[in-house]
């Protein structure tokens, strides 16, 4: 019984955060096709005047930043393996708003050398992660 009633709350556990990281994703897909109708939903205005989306992405960066460092201090390596995978596809991402943006060559070649980085460190942690260390 009690093994059971274990697996129904490993069920639900992996069926919340399967549900949590789908609203996350689709929160992200709302704000690139309609930022402005997205940033008000958020509680900013469509267009700020302020700081309120560096904000936004500073605490992006911040948690995502932490979640790296936990997963290296628990020596979770496929998570991190993952983790820069994704990155990788950010950091691209990030270089083609910088060069569409300011257009700036060290802004955009800091988001091209994170991505190589990533990638190299994906390829690194999933190496050391498939050997089971």
């Amino acid at each position: 019984m009690a093994g059971e009633r274990s697996a129904r709350f490993r069920r639900s556990i992996l069926i919340a955060c399967l549900a949590g990281g789908a609203l996350l994703a689709v929160i992200g897909i709302r704000y690139l096709l309609v930022p402005e109708s997205a940033a008000r939903t958020f509680g900013v205005p469509g267009r700020p005047v302020g700081y309120e989306l560096h904000y936004i992405v500073g605490v992006r960066n911040l948690w995502l930043g932490l979640l790296a460092v936990a997963f290296a201090l628990l020596r979770q390596w496929r998570a991190l393996a993952l983790w820069f995978a994704i990155g990788t596809i950010v950091c691209f991402a990030d270089a083609a708003i910088a060069a569409s943006s300011t257009g700036r060559l060290p802004q955009i070649a800091f988001h091209i050398g994170c991505g190589i980085a990533c990638v190299g460190l994906a390829a690194a942690t999933w190496r050391i992660g498939a050997k089971g260390h």
